[in-house]
């Protein structure tokens, strides 16, 4: 089939692959988000998926927005059958779901109908969720309601951040995307409607959304702070200033009032509601990311110095 793949970030390269290597399709566009700033220096670059369509000599299509008229020109011109979906990040309207013959078909990191919405790797983490997956559905007007066609599932690992995750699922989900697309192709595939239960949302994370709170219990801490790791990041304040933490890891031998600091030879540890949990990296304002023991000593931490 005539494709035109829309994607912006890495973890739709395994699925645009997939669709480069197939002897049955032929992806003549991508469409992705604009250049965008990058850097110190702030200079324009590519998205991974537009900068892979490059090497491959493939058309690059990056409107603003997804309805202008230009775009859907284009889009008409080049007679897609289908377009395949990977975090293009982008609304599309209905005149735009319109023009190719087989619709727009998303692949989309939840098991649905749970956690429609930007995030749902960042959700099922956060939630302590023991499976998750990746479904592919037809793409309607309204969010991620569409009916799906297949779906994989993966277990959420104890230690997993929402990057380990999301990078199992977009090799596993590249796969489920380019059979469903087959499967359209061959007439062997029909969608089912997604059922009115067990729905839920995940919204994109902010980087407030992201901040630690050590008065909550520490599994609370562990799952939030590994649900936004790698993006944006979790951080608590520590002396008036913004510091980056990496994932933490609760224990059971030790207590601290909430947020107070113990350092020891090998650990730093912070108080929760519960028991403590080991600082991972941390990242001060204008210094590299190192491990806690090499932060603490620097900053020479007070006995009760807390961090919040």
């Amino acid at each position: 089939m005539r494709l035109v793949f829309a994607g912006t970030p890495e973890v739709a390269l395994p699925s645009l692959r997939a669709f480069i290597d197939s002897p049955r399709h032929d992806v003549v566009a991508v469409v992705t988000r604009p250049d965008a700033p990058s850097g110190r220096g702030r200079r324009l670059e590519r998205s991974p998926v537009g900068a892979l369509a490059d090497e491959h000599g493939i058309e690059v299509l990056t409107p603003l927005k997804a309805g202008e008229p230009e775009f859907l020109d284009r889009l008409r011109a080049l007679e897609p059958d289908l377009c395949p979906v990977v975090a293009y990040g982008n609304l599309l309207p209905q005149r735009t779901l319109d023009v190719p013959k087989h619709g727009w078909v998303n692949l989309h990191f939840s098991v649905l109908p749970a956690w429609r919405g930007a995030a749902p790797v960042q959700a099922a983490v956060r939630n302590g969720d023991d499976i998750t997956g990746a479904s592919t559905f037809r793409i309607v007007r309204e969010l991620d309601a569409g009916p799906v066609f297949g779906v994989v599932t993966e277990k959420v690992r104890d230690r997993d951040t929402s990057g380990d995750l999301l990078t199992r699922l977009s090799e596993s989900g590249a796969q489920l995307l380019l059979s469903t697309v087959d499967g359209i192709e061959d007439g062997t595939l029909r969608a089912v409607d997604q059922p009115a239960d067990g729905v839920t949302y995940a919204a994109k994370i902010a980087v407030e959304d992201a901040r630690l709170d050590f008065t909550a219990p520490a599994v609370a801490v562990d799952r939030l702070a590994r649900a936004v790791t790698p993006e944006p990041g979790a951080w608590a304040e520590f002396r008036g200033e913004r510091l980056k933490l990496g994932p933490v890891t609760p224990v059971d031998d030790v207590t601290l009032p909430a947020g107070e600091i113990q350092v020891e030879r090998k650990r730093v540890l912070v108080g929760t509601a519960t028991t403590a949990v080991v600082l991972g990296d941390v990242q001060a304002q204008g210094k590299k990311r190192m491990a806690a023991t090499d932060w603490a000593r620097g900053v020479r931490i007070e006995a009760g110095e807390r961090i919040a």
